[in-house]
């Protein structure tokens, strides 16, 4: 995946580089700062648990459509534009929720912050591709570590900030580091001027597992999923509605989802009731949750790619996640660390449906078409669940059936982590059933 001719990787590219560090780090922030403070938010006004259920299923939803809107932009004013846009999307509505009146206003900042995150998404790829084509692998390697970073920082340090300076401050604050991100890009725009708005034709990147000439490089590649701005084919789009393997990645991929945005939007106030323990505490025990997954970024797509251990790592994942909600369920306030801990290792799933996105797919168009199917369900499938978890907690006032719920969740998915683990592409699968691909 590195060409032989590499050149530095900051040869003339220093700001792309420091460009694309800093816009993952606050795609992620934007999502994992706003629960740990949530009571401090609801002493100054009422937050109640739909509202909070809504904030939990803005990030899959606004990743949804834009996802699909933001390549449409692309074309027309070229990359680096629509990260400027992006950025700015997320750095103002970061803003917006530090000065945020009532819950509507909260919510209504937070769905700016996540349109400019669902277009982040899908433009970083493509930039790393575009200014790192012959570093593709260390550098997505920056950009998913740094992406697992910023997952567990802001949770650290949300409470303390909110306890010394206000929930307004601690909320605004990563508002400004997402400004700062904006430093490098429009600087790009200004040195490159009419060529920055160039559209960028990218080729997906499918690695090949198989080829044995670098494993590592190709492991790396693929745990970022198929990276194109190239519209799916709509024959291909329409034959995965019939087939189960492209199912089965879907209910991966959305179960994937669920678990980390029910976490980010439950988990802390989950805590403070089920297992007694302050905010801070709260706060810490979620940047646990999330620091488990900066392992499983890394060592996921390498078991994958050169062991072909789909099915033991999901295993793995659903078994932990059981497991860690069991012991929330029977003994909360026991061992509350560990089994946080435990239920951490769902965080397995990501990477290992980024991963099968590249590996069960023969061509570039075909992965591109099964990239959107499985993501456009996996969002929605994860959409429905903070909310349905609030509305749960609402009338039962409590969490046990919220818990048997995500539990349910996770059971559920087990035929189609064992669907998703035959070693067969989409094509496959079609030419068995259907014949010609």
């Amino acid at each position: 995946m590195t060409s032989p001719s590499a050149r530095p990787l900051w040869q003339g590219r220093a700001l792309a580089l420091v460009g694309i560090v800093l816009v993952a780090f606050s795609l992620r922030s934007a999502v994992a700062s706003l629960s740990p403070v949530i009571d401090h938010v609801a002493a100054d006004f009422p937050v109640s648990p739909v509202i909070v259920g809504l904030i939990g299923a803005a990030p899959p939803v606004c990743f949804a459509i834009f996802g699909l809107l933001t390549p449409l932009f692309e074309r027309r004013f070229g990359l680096e534009r629509m990260a400027v846009a992006a950025i700015t999307l997320m750095a103002l509505g970061m803003l917006l929720r530090g000065f945020a009146v009532d819950s509507i206003s909260l919510l209504a900042a937070t769905a700016v912050v996540f349109a400019g995150v669902g277009s982040g998404n899908v433009l970083l790829p493509p930039l790393v591709k575009k200014y790192f084509p012959d570093r593709l692998g260390i550098v997505m390697t920056i950009y998913s570590t740094t992406l697992a970073v910023s997952t567990f920082l802001p949770p650290l340090v949300a409470v303390p900030v909110a306890d010394s300076l206000g929930w307004r401050v601690s909320l605004g604050m990563w508002g400004i580091v997402a400004g700062i991100a904006l430093v490098p890009w429009v600087a790009l725009l200004l040195k490159n001027g009419s060529r920055a708005g160039e559209s960028v034709k990218t080729e997906l990147l499918v690695p090949d597992p198989t080829d044995g000439v670098d494993d590592m490089q190709d492991a790396v590649a693929a745990s970022t999923g198929p990276i194109s701005t190239t519209p799916a084919n709509r024959r291909h789009f329409a034959r995965l509605w019939r087939l189960p393997l492209a199912w089965a990645l879907a209910i991966v991929f959305g179960t994937s989802s669920t678990m980390a945005y029910v976490s980010f939007a439950w988990m802390p106030t989950m805590l403070v009731d089920i297992g007694g323990v302050t905010p801070a505490t709260a706060g810490f025990l979620l940047s646990l949750f999330a620091l488990i997954g900066l392992p499983c970024s890394l060592l996921v797509p390498i078991l994958v790619v050169r062991f072909q251990a789909t099915r033991p790592l999901f295993f793995v994942a659903v078994g932990g996640g059981l497991v860690g909600l069991a012991g929330l369920l029977f003994a909360p306030t026991a061992a509350l660390p560990l089994w946080v801990s435990i239920f951490g290792l769902t965080a397995i799933m990501f990477p290992l449906s980024l991963v099968l996105l590249s590996i069960r797919a023969r061509t570039p168009e075909s992965a591109v078409a099964l990239s959107g199917f499985v993501q456009s369900i996996g969002y929605a499938i994860a959409a429905t669940f903070p909310l349905l978890v609030g509305l749960l907690h609402e009338t039962t006032a409590g969490w046990q059936i919220p818990l048997l719920v995500i539990a349910g969740v996770l059971i559920v998915a087990i035929p189609a982590g064992i669907v998703a683990g035959r070693r067969r592409t989409v094509e496959d699968e079609w030419e068995h059933r259907h014949g010609r691909w």
